[in-house]
């Protein structure tokens, strides 16, 4: 089945389908769109919707209803993402679910509400003090946006996380035809719940572990503490105890950052020169290759799905071989400083654009000398 919808339509049906029972946020162009169609459909899943009256409030209720059991997410653009920074920590640090939904737009400040861009890819990572991982997706069509929906719903509750869905103004608002016949889950992962009498709220064996929940509605107590902590969930400045209790929020991420790497490849053999791109110059740089293969000319692309953390194994498995890495962003060039890191010794060419429009196939083509 063929349908006319647009990403904000697609988020909130996969957030549904994915089990998401509550929603809060405050309206901000350009992710009002999320809030409106999420307040249609979600009471009629049996699900709750409240519009804050700001967005620290927003997330703020999220994060108390992701504490008491229920899936939580919330939706915002740039400025709202700056409100949000404190409880992300909090969420980081009490261990507890959500998903974000972050339509960028341009900035800084209040900058351009009505213009794309992909200017916060770094501000995303480095959201909250400490730098510890975030898990961020970003889908590049509006068809992707369900299955990394679902994907983001599903990460968040097995690491016990805030995870980030990184999007923008255009694929959001803009409408196109997917074939939603697709639109099913392939797994849906819920959050794991303590079976013995003797719970610890942050029980873990390895510091890589991620603690189960109580059981909801028993006599089990336990606590949320966004202080640093121990097992119980005690305040603590025992350094014996505080420093694999912060390791912990490390290493539960990064000890399985091989499975959270989502890339897609298109490699053709023989090609000297690759295309790394993510959100909406992917989709452009798609119609790159599309050009020059018609032209009889070898080209690569590898679409970048998880942002953060950044899919080392995977970038080294597809853009080591290649001479050449084309990297087009909407920014000043922020993910280029990832594959400078990883690829020091190859010839890398940053192409970007900060107007609020997209670099187009043409431009690619001939910046990158490609013809």
């Amino acid at each position: 089945m063929f349908e006319f919808v647009t990403g904000a339509d697609v988020i909130v049906r996969a957030a549904i389908d994915a089990g998401c029972n509550f929603f809060a946020g405050y309206p901000i162009t350009p992710a009002t769109g999320i809030l409106l169609t999420i307040n249609k459909l979600l009471p009629k899943a049996r699900g709750v919707v409240i519009q804050g009256e700001d967005e620290i409030a927003s997330i703020g209720f999220c994060l108390g209803a992701s504490a008491a059991g229920m899936k939580t997410m919330t939706a915002t653009s740039g400025p709202g993402m700056s409100l949000y920074s404190e409880n992300i920590g909090f969420a980081q640090m009490a261990e507890l679910p959500i998903v974000i939904i972050n339509v960028q737009r341009m900035g800084p400040a209040t900058g351009g509400a009505t213009t794309n861009a992909e200017g916060d890819i770094q501000f995303m990572r480095w959201i909250t003090s400490g730098g510890y991982p975030i898990i961020t997706l970003a889908p590049s069509t509006v068809e992707e946006c369900y299955p990394l929906t679902i994907e983001a719903f599903n990460l968040a509750e097995r690491f016990r996380t805030p995870v980030i869905l990184s999007v923008s103004k255009d694929l959001v608002t803009t409408r196109d035809t997917v074939d939603t016949s697709k639109f099913t889950p392939q797994r849906i992962v819920n959050r794991k719940y303590a079976k013995t009498d003797n719970f610890l709220p942050y029980a873990y064996d390895k510091t890589e572990d991620t603690p189960p929940f109580a059981e909801l509605g028993g006599n089990i107590l336990t606590r949320i503490n966004t202080s640093s902590h121990d097992k119980h969930g005690h305040l603590a400045k025992d350094p014996d105890i505080v420093g694999p209790a912060l390791m912990h929020l490390n290493d539960k991420i990064m000890a399985h950052r091989d499975e959270i790497e989502y890339v897609n490849p298109d490699i053709e053999k023989g090609a000297t020169t690759i295309i790394v791109a993510y959100g909406m110059m992917a989709r452009v740089s798609h119609e790159v290759v599309d050009k020059l293969r018609l032209l009889g000319k070898k080209i690569s692309l590898l679409t970048v799905h998880s942002l953060w953390p950044v899919p080392d194994g995977a970038l080294q498995n597809f853009v080591a071989d290649h001479e050449q890495i084309i990297i087009p962003e909407l920014n000043l060039g922020q993910y280029k400083l990832e594959i400078e890191r990883l690829f020091p010794d190859k010839n890398i060419l940053s192409i970007t654009k900060i107007d609020g429009t997209l670099i187009s196939p043409e431009i690619i083509i001939k910046e990158g000398n490609l013809l």
